[in-house]
């Protein structure tokens, strides 16, 4: 009896399975793939939420049973490779802004995980927008804030949506995590000081534990794997000579480095690319005041894309709304500033997809990848196209005209 029932109950879950699998098809006006390749019209087929085929509409035989959707233009799903939406709210109030905690500067043990809202409306903000992954989690503004991980923009809970719940740890550098008062840190030296300090016992902690020595310590035990390598470190960074300490921190200490924000990127573009350290780089129209962003350009993600540099445009982060930006109306702004459409577009898509070890997963329409697509009425990156509609996975997550 326990057998059959136990049979009975695999051919339930395997209905279920295949009833929630996504089957569709979709037949555009004009498919860029994010390989460089562009169908008119073209055709991208969903099988269990996988692209099973990608081509020109005549090459690709759509079953009956198939839905199909057809649009005048598809691209891949838009991915925002840094922002902090899920912690932080639309509304702006204390009770949706759990994206930094400023009690102690340093707090690797803060999980994003645990503060993060698949069901905020921020989220379904970018969704509508095309945007089908996020990487999230706690802001700049302490020498280390907390955890980041990646989600895919539907799912009712945690479970659903988290793609990696731990993706990296996020740090920053520079006027943004320092006081320039009595508190600590202080100073550009200060915060530096406190981040080695920090690492050095990361390192022995690491060492204790391989011995079975010492009790578990859930901070130092995130630093001891982002030294492992387990985990970038995420530097929030604007001024040259602050991205130059980044460097030598990564160089001392041997971890993987992010760089975020780098408005002065431009300004040292041999030294990133002889370190091999990608920039998720500032929104591009970003509110550049201050003058740690005084070198501020619009150019400056088109740079080091064509120096070789791995780079992404990021929604970002700020204290007041919008709280992230919308990286497609990003991408966008690099064209008026000699970007061309498909560099525009890696910048959202395969790139960020790269940078973040997903490119298996997404950032291209291609066999065996995830069905996630952005739809839309016209050129992605024209003024007036609305996108109206975002695929997640083969499922049609959204069919507002934004």
């Amino acid at each position: 009896m326990r057998t059959l029932q136990l049979l009975v109950g695999l051919a339930a879950l395997t209905l279920t399975s295949s009833l929630m699998a996504q089957d569709l098809a979709v037949r555009a006006g004009t498919l860029h793939t994010g390989t460089g390749e562009r169908h008119s019209p073209g055709v991208v087929l969903i099988r269990d939420g996988v692209i099973e085929a990608v081509g020109p509409a005549d090459s690709i035989r759509i079953p009956e049973d198939i839905e199909v959707i057809s649009v005048p233009v598809a691209t891949p799903g838009l991915i925002d490779v840094r922002n902090v939406v899920g912690l932080a709210g639309a509304a702006n109030q204390p009770h949706d802004q759990d994206q930094l905690e400023s009690s102690a500067a340093i707090q690797p043990q803060l999980r994003a995980l645990d503060a993060y809202n698949p069901r905020e409306r921020l989220v379904g903000w970018l969704r509508e927008h095309g945007i089908t992954t996020i990487h999230t989690g706690h802001a700049p503004g302490e020498v280390i804030s907390g955890q980041t991980l990646i989600a895919k923009t539907r799912g009712d809970t945690v479970d659903e949506a988290v793609l990696q719940p731990v993706f990296g740890l996020a740090a920053t550098l520079g006027d943004q995590s320092t006081r320039h008062d009595r508190s600590t840190p202080g100073s550009r030296s200060k915060s530096v000081a406190m981040l080695r300090q920090e690492l050095i016992r990361a390192q022995e902690y690491a060492r204790q534990r391989e011995d079975g020595e010492g009790s578990r310590d859930l901070s130092l035990e995130m630093l001891a794997q982002v030294l492992a390598g387990e985990h970038p470190l995420i530097v929030e960074v604007h001024k040259h000579s602050d991205i130059m300490t980044a460097l030598r921190l990564a160089d001392e200490f041997d971890f993987e480095l992010m760089l975020s924000g780098a408005s002065d990127a431009h300004l040292l573009i041999d030294e990133i690319r002889e370190a091999g350290v990608p920039v998720l780089i500032h929104p591009t129209m970003m509110r550049a005041r201050g003058p740690e962003v005084e070198n501020f350009s619009f150019t400056t993600a088109l740079r080091l894309q064509e120096a070789g540099i791995p780079v992404a445009i990021q929604g970002g982060y700020e204290s007041y709304v919008p709280k992230a930006r919308v990286v497609l109306w990003e991408a966008a702004m690099t064209l008026p500033y000699g970007a061309s459409f498909d560099q525009a577009l890696a910048l959202i898509t395969s790139a960020p997809a790269e940078i973040l070890g997903l490119s298996d997963r997404i950032g291209s329409l291609e066999v065996g990848k995830d069905g996630d697509l952005a739809l839309f009425d016209g050129d992605p990156f024209e003024y007036t196209t609305h996108v109206i509609g975002t695929i997640i996975e083969g499922e049609r997550v959204s069919a507002e005209s934004r």
